[in-house]
């Protein structure tokens, strides 16, 4: 008997299991019996982050139209298409779905059976559709391969590359022919920069908490007391988390009124603080689909025009040589939509437009002169630096003008993404979301420059990108006004800047946008979303390979500069795992999938019918594991190793 041992059993893992399934019959006779042991200490199919033990008031940041565990029409595989339901038709076809439906929870029962595909599901809901998703891909799995699950935690693995790993359990030893890690979202010891704010914390008897996954934070913020001055440093999706933790949490609750939603306070809510280097909250997710036919994309960010740049001598940057043709797209899928669904509001035949946009690039003056010409109000036209930081140059009189400045600012986003006269807004998202089609080619060529990788894509593009297309659901944004209307959140502004005061024993933080205001807080909270750092992870397994050399972190250096992701390296096509021991080729038994991993451009859940970055190296990584499994490639395989050793 065969044996393959994942490690890590929530979506990821899930995910990797339902392409075995689906490959198994092309790759895997049935005279090769296999055994999966899939090791995990929190609930198959969710796993740590979606489990369903968190907060009722968490919720995802996605329409439960738009979450999907399955492959479709448009998944360019080479692995059988095996179509299943989106989170909103799971919910919908309660009957069909009924034999791996059990929910105990009345609340999520009631919430899945009232789920419309335009709401924003809880955590809890999402935890229920990916156990039903990791039983339904047990029970797909052919009868010559079974499966043990053990609620458990994987310490070490060794062995040598040419025969059996040893997996080291808590209390056990699995041997294995192959082991895959699918460890999903992790964290790390907090990164140093946190370190002087902790000790300065150790020192007053003050709270700090570093950056944690939001269904960890629950249990750690009783440490904040009630009417506290609590400072939140960031305003991305951490800080709506951890702000629902902190009000509605604490039993305060929000109340529709004749003139609009109030918050009614307990009074066990801290006075909270926050503001971050845009001052401003995440862009919410729209409310409505689109309007008019869907762009055909990509047009310009595509195949052979990433070919054609990387066939251009010398190094590569991301924003001179490649965000020119990725932000034409995103200006492609937003005029499309507008001069589509809302005519009315343009001067020119999209034809004619088309044909002129199509000869000039983004920042070219003469395309500037064609929008102004056939976009007349400015608001219907896409400006990426003026999105990026909204404050830029504001500089108010005091802290009182802030507050109404960010709450005008506010209510006027939530209303725009409510209202699908700018459905433009969601055109250009979808045009966003298609670009990871082609950007993990370019990562993978290893054309950019270290500093291009360092700054420009991790720093700056993935931090863009969350801002701009994975903010919250809009009720959110409603929520924030009522919180900030009843005293509950302070805004700080832009450029935040937070000092520690010794004298005092507090932390004193202040904003750009009002020149000369601060304010004084005994606790302090990151937030921010963990990132997971190699030499700093708190995962027992990675740890262990780190520290005996068999794993290495991602490095991009050159001449003039090192970039340090803090992910593990693995190679882009089957995702097997760089083993320094081996000169830093793939260990033939070893396979990583993952944010963890050096293929960071597919960490979300999928969108249906968007061909996911995330299905493609699942099925690549799936089809590859069976092969090796089933014997295929045993000469190739044995030469690789002796070559290595």
């Amino acid at each position: 008997m065969t044996t393959l041992v994942i490690v890590g059993a929530g979506p990821r893992g899930t995910g990797l299991l339902e392409r075995i399934a689906a490959n198994a019959a092309e790759l895997l006779p049935p005279e090769r019996p296999l055994h999966i042991h899939l090791v995990d200490p929190y609930p198959p199919g969710a796993g740590r982050i979606w489990r369903y033990d968190q907060s009722p008031l968490l919720r995802m940041n996605s329409m439960a139209e738009d979450v999907t565990m399955f492959t479709d029409e448009r998944s360019t595989i080479d692995g059988p298409v095996r179509p299943g339901p989106s989170l909103a038709e799971w919910a919908a076809r309660s009957t069909e779905f009924a034999p791996y439906r059990e929910i105990p929870d009345p609340a999520v029962r009631a919430e899945l059976d009232s789920l419309a595909p335009t709401d924003f599901p809880t955590r809890r809901a999402q935890s229920a559709y990916l156990d039903w998703v990791f039983r339904r891909a047990v029970a797909d799995l052919p009868p010559h391969i079974t499966v043990t699950v053990h609620r458990d935690t994987v310490r070490r693995i060794d062995g040598p590359a040419d025969g059996p790993q040893s997996v080291h359990l808590g209390d056990r030893v699995l041997t294995a022919d192959h082991v895959a890690l699918t460890l999903g979202h992790l964290d790390s010891a907090p990164d140093p920069r946190y370190a002087a704010d902790a000790a300065f914390a150790a020192r007053h008897g003050r709270f700090h908490l570093p950056p944690a996954f939001s269904a960890d934070a629950d249990a750690e913020l009783a440490g904040v007391a009630p009417g506290e001055h609590l400072v939140l440093r960031g305003f991305g999706l951490a800080f709506v988390d951890l702000l629902s933790l902190l009000t509605e949490g604490r039993g305060g609750r929000f109340e529709e009124t004749p003139d609009g939603l109030a918050y009614r306070p307990s009074g066990r809510e801290p006075v909270i603080h926050v503001g971050s280097r845009r001052g401003v909250p995440y862009h919410s997710k729209t409310g409505y689909r689109l309007q008019g036919p869907p762009a055909p994309l990509p047009r310009y960010f595509d195949a052979a025009a990433v070919d054609t740049v990387l066939a251009r001598s010398g190094p590569l940057e991301l924003r001179r040589d490649f965000w020119p043709l990725m932000a034409k797209d995103i200006g492609f899928g937003h005029y499309h939509e507008l001069f589509h669904a809302h005519p009315e509001r343009t001067t020119l035949p999209w034809p004619a437009f088309l044909a002129a946009y199509d000869r000039y690039d983004w920042y070219a003056p003469e395309l500037g002169r064609l929008i102004a010409e056939a976009v007349p109000d400015p608001a219907d036209r896409l400006d990426f630096e003026r999105l990026d930081f909204p404050l830029a140059g504001v500089e108010l009189g005091s802290a009182e003008e802030l507050q109404h400045h960010l709450r005008d600012y506010v209510t006027r986003d939530a209303e725009r993404r409510a209202d699908p006269a700018h459905s433009a807004d969601l055109g250009a998202f979808l045009a966003l979301l298609s670009l990871f089609g082609q950007l993990p080619r370019v990562l993978a060529s290893g054309r950019l420059t270290a500093r291009s990788v360092g700054q420009e894509v991790d720093e700056w593009f993935f931090g863009y990108f969350s801002y701009l297309a994975s903010g919250p659901p809009g009720f959110r944004l409603r929520q924030l006004l009522a919180l900030s209307e009843a005293g509950v959140v302070r805004f700080l502004g832009a450029g935040i800047r937070v000092e520690q005061d010794e004298a005092t024993g507090t932390w004193r933080a202040s904003g750009a946008t009002v020149p000369g205001h601060s304010v004084t807080a005994t606790a302090l909270v990151e937030a921010y979303l963990p990132k997971h750092a190699l030499a700093r992870t708190h995962d027992p397994v990675l740890r262990e390979l780190h520290r005996a050399g068999r794993i290495v972190e991602e490095v991009v250096e050159d001449g003039e500069y090192t970039h340090r992701s803090g992910l593990l390296t693995i190679t882009p096509g089957d995702s097997r795992v760089l083993d320094p021991a081996l000169d830093g080729a793939p260990h033939p038994r070893r396979t990583a999938l993952g944010p963890h991993t050096s293929l960071r451009a597919a960490a979300a859940f999928a969108r249906p019918r968007t061909n996911s970055p995330g299905f493609r190296q699942n099925d690549a990584a799936a089809r590859a594991l069976l092969r090796a499994l089933a014997g295929e490639g045993a000469a190739a395989l044995a030469d690789c190793v002796a070559g290595a050793l």
